[in-house]
């Protein structure tokens, strides 16, 4: 027995001595980490003061949230936002003994060590608390490696155990749930909520909880929206664990239990999800507004838009920017196939026709392949290799993948026609909805505010109301005849084949305009002067250069839609045109004011009047007429709309273009169609005029806002009242035909020189005669 006590001794000493040395070492090794020899572990100043990257976030009229810029996706909220199951969940899931540890769990970790590493047991679960992750999450990890791992294990317990110090448990909660990572690249709570379920963290249910609460054990595995079943058996095993520690009862569990996955996938991302092109042209505002110096932080730095969590208070109203796209989707999907049938073998897009070359020759790799001195049969060969794309397609919206050569791609692409649709407030000018194209995904070149088309018969009532302003009598007649500009190039502007051409015939403005008839604008601007309808265009809100040539008349000039809009406020705001505004307010992260509306548009109120009342109701009366029995008819006929809407449609030389605007009390809209390829138009006037290209867009839009009782107040809204004097001077025939002296001892001469008349128009005179 003395033998074996003797041996012991001599065994204990050594072991004794070893434990000491691993000890010493493992103090040794830690203060060489708490000191930093293995990284900088952050300070307690550092902590106290954290800042973290948060997305910017764009919000409709109504504070809804429709976009984000970010690095990371990550806004944050407070802890009264969070709702107490949320929170249950978290602790009963991650960390059960979150409120008696001072971050890090003692006795987790023995349970680790002793269950999963002693006795292989997985079911123990892991020893990490929520401090530790948080500590994770906040300063991320520097090193790889078995090694690493400890090093980074243990600076995550200093720095938790620091945070623990400074920061109350709901603040800790609180900076978790706004930073933890959740699936798709999603960071914090309120972005998880928005995204997953359109909801906001406060409004979120046992079932949506429990959810993403799940999902934070692996974020690809268990992401709802890749692998439902797999979130589902994962939400189940949540709502247990809220069982097992006294958070749920179980019948409430129990039912919970069988809930199905159900999603409301918001995509933030930005060429996906709600008004693209909007977000898009926020985002280049944005940058222009930031880089003044009135906009800057305090200390002066720039405000960065991807990391500074700003609130961006837009006059977009979802809702109608939904309806909006709706509209535009189900019409186009429909002329695009109208418009491919038409063509049928014909098309201009096809390989072997002329517009085809020309495209090839535009483009950037033909272009380069050129300038190395291959031949033409060398670059076709080079740009026939097959390549695997994702293409566009009106059947499946969401793309399909195919392997097509350079050349395939540029044929495909150059069938579709494109779309664009801008709705504001005439009073206001603010911007309801914004559709710049027919998606962003495929066509990222925004059709409101970067392109520039002829306009065509749109413009149309810009030179009436010049005619008008100067004192044409609203009663004035012209005939239908068309007749030849001999100093332009012996011009002679015809009409649709539904107008009569007879010297005999007169129509009066109204009935010219509202049936759009080409020989008697050009003959009103003619009469008014080519340089008073272009500063009418001017004083309307263009401001665009416009050629001082006849053609004008029929919508030759070059405009954006944006402006086009604007052109058309003056109408329903008593005569004064109205800036299009895009965005009200910006706030920092935490609610400072950093730009107002009145600092981002202060020129927008000093508009002055375009022109007279008088003058704004009878063009009104003009294309209220064009809406109830001329061009645009076919809103009351085929569409059966019985709101108060006056309008004008356009199409242009070619049938390149088609055009509606749309004007009601209280909303000015301005649709367009045509191929981005201005070479190509549409086979036929009946296919590509802008009542059957354009209009119909508007069409749905009103018949979606007239379904929403939530839009009484746009859809039901009544013009004013037009006076007694300005009906009084619209009371006369729409056309007549002159008599038989008048007929008798006209001049047979089909031809007429094209004069500049003074700016103030040849009518100036009337008004100084009534003065």
């Amino acid at each position: 027995m003395k033998l074996n006590k003797k041996r012991l001794k001599k065994f204990i000493k050594p072991i004794g001595f070893s434990l000491l040395g691993l000890l010493l070492a493992f103090i040794c090794f830690y203060a060489s980490i708490y000191f930093g020899l293995w990284g900088k572990i952050p300070s307690k100043e550092t902590i106290a003061e954290l800042k973290q990257s948060q997305a910017t976030q764009i919000l409709d009229r109504n504070e809804d949230l429709i976009g984000k810029l970010y690095i990371y996706d990550r806004q944050s909220i407070k802890y009264s936002d969070f709702p107490q199951h949320l929170l249950d969940a978290l602790i009963a899931t991650e960390d059960v003994r979150f409120y008696e540890h001072n971050g890090v769990d003692n006795k987790s970790l023995l349970r680790v060590f002793f269950k999963s590493i002693l006795l292989s047991d997985d079911s123990s679960g892991g020893g990490s608390t929520i401090t530790l992750q948080l500590a994770k999450n906040l300063f991320g990890r520097d090193r790889s490696g078995a090694i690493g791992l400890v090093v980074n294990k243990i600076k995550e317990s200093i720095v938790a155990k620091r945070i623990e110090k400074i920061y109350s448990k709901k603040e800790i909660l609180t900076m978790y749930l706004n930073t933890v990572p959740f699936p798709d690249n999603t960071y914090g709570i309120e972005s998880a909520s928005e995204k997953f379920f359109n909801v906001r963290t406060k409004d979120l249910s046992l079932t949506q909880s429990a959810i993403l609460v799940g999902s934070l054990k692996a974020n690809h595995y268990y992401n709802p929206r890749l692998f439902p079943d797999n979130a589902k058996q994962r939400k189940n095993v949540v709502l247990q664990q809220m069982v097992n520690y006294g958070y749920l009862d179980t019948e409430k569990a129990n039912v919970t239990k069988q809930e199905d996955v159900v999603l409301d996938y918001q995509y933030y991302a930005p060429n996906q999800g709600l008004a693209p092109y909007f977000r898009a042209e926020i985002k280049k505002q944005l940058d222009t507004i930031l880089d003044q110096k009135q906009f800057r932080k305090p200390n002066g730095e720039r405000y960065n838009l991807f990391h500074d969590g700003l609130k961006i208070y837009t006059t977009l109203d979802n809702t109608m920017q939904r309806y909006a796209e709706e509209a535009m989707r189900e019409h186009m999907k429909d002329l695009q196939s109208q418009y491919e049938k038409a063509y049928g073998k014909n098309a201009p897009w096809l390989k072997n026709k002329p517009t085809f070359i020309a495209a090839k020759k535009r483009l950037k790799r033909y272009k380069a392949l050129k300038s190395q001195g291959l031949s033409e049969k060398d670059i076709n060969d080079s740009l026939s290799k097959p390549y695997e794309t994702e293409l566009f397609s009106w059947d499946d919206e969401k793309g399909e993948a195919q392997s097509l050569s350079t050349l395939d791609s540029l044929e495909y692409y150059m069938k579709f026609l494109n779309a664009g649709m801008i709705s504001l407030d005439p009073k206001s000018g603010e911007i309801r909805s914004y559709v710049g194209g027919i998606d962003y995904r495929y066509f990222q070149f925004d059709h409101i505010s970067q392109s520039k088309r002829q306009v065509g018969s749109t413009f149309k009532p810009i030179v009436y109301t010049a005619a008008i302003e100067n004192g044409m009598p609203p009663c004035t007649y012209f005939p239908t005849k068309a007749i030849t500009y001999t100093d332009v190039d012996n011009w002679t502007p015809t009409n649709a084949s539904d107008i009569p051409d007879d010297d005999d015939l007169n129509y009066s403005l109204e009935k010219a305009l509202s049936n759009s008839v080409n020989t008697v604008a050009v003959k009103v601007l003619y009469e008014t002067g080519i340089e008073t309808v272009i500063d009418q265009a001017h004083k309307m809100g263009i401001k665009s250069d416009i050629e001082e040539v006849p053609s004008i008349a029929l919508g030759s000039a070059n405009l954006s839609m944006i402006e086009l809009a604007k052109a058309y406020t003056p109408f329903v705001n008593e005569s004064v045109p109205s800036t299009p505004i895009f965005i009200t307010k910006i706030e920092d992260k935490n609610g400072n004011l950093i730009a107002s509306y009145e600092d981002l548009y202060p020129k927008a109120k000093n508009e002055e009047k375009a022109f007279k009342d008088e003058t704004r109701q009878a063009m009104l009366e003009f294309m209220k007429a064009t809406v109830d029995e001329g061009t645009a008819n076919r809103l009351r006929s085929k569409y059966q709309l019985t709101n108060a809407i006056a309008g004008k449609t356009g199409t242009t030389q070619d049938n390149k273009d088609g055009w509606f605007v749309g004007i009601t009390p209280k909303l000015i809209t301005v649709t367009w169609v045509g191929n981005d390829n201005q070479q190509i138009g549409f086979s036929s006037t009946g296919i590509g005029q802008g009542a059957n290209s354009a209009l119909p867009i508007f069409a749905k839009y009103f018949q979606k806002l007239n379904s929403d009782s939530n839009y009484n107040a746009i859809t039901q809204a009544s013009f004013e009242e037009t006076s007694e004097e300005v009906l009084s001077s619209l009371d006369c025939e729409p056309n007549k035909t002159d008599g038989f002296f008048k007929r008798l001892f006209k001049s047979d001469k089909d031809t007429k020189t094209f004069e500049k008349k003074e700016k103030k128009g040849i009518f100036s005179w009337l008004k100084k005669k009534k003065e």
